[in-house]
């Protein structure tokens, strides 16, 4: 072989060796970006499953307090109306829905007082 064919090989390889010094980190750096962008993408998309499901609680929420606005409203109509005497036909149905509550306590007493003391420790 001859002494330029020899030094042709040589800046050859240098060429070569320089060309993959530089390329090599750059290949890394863009491996790294694309890992890092999709890392971004994943966690970009659980936070908006998360809000997403919190956007649905909070019109759940929203639809439930204007359900028991509305109930309690009604409640408050219907007292206004027995207040005012206008009612009265509903008066009976009223206390049976509501009950007074004076002799539930006595009413529960007799009734346990019926049962062995055995089972009313096994029942409680």
């Amino acid at each position: 072989m001859s002494i330029g064919a020899i030094i042709a090989i040589i800046v050859v390889a240098l060429v070569i060796v320089a060309v993959i010094a530089i390329a090599l980190p750059r290949m890394r750096d863009n491996a790294r970006e694309r890992d890092l962008a999709r890392r971004r993408g994943a966690i970009a998309d659980a936070h908006r499953d998360r809000a997403s499901d919190r956007v649905a609680r909070a019109e759940e929420a929203e639809q439930i307090a204007a359900r028991e606005r509305a109930e309690a409203e009604l409640h408050e109509t219907r007292a206004r109306l027995h207040e005012r005497g206008l009612a009265d036909d509903e008066l009976d149905a009223e206390d049976e829905r509501f009950g007074d509550g004076r002799f539930e306590r006595e009413e529960r007493e007799e009734r346990d007082s019926t049962v062995p003391p055995e089972e009313r420790s096994s029942r409680w």
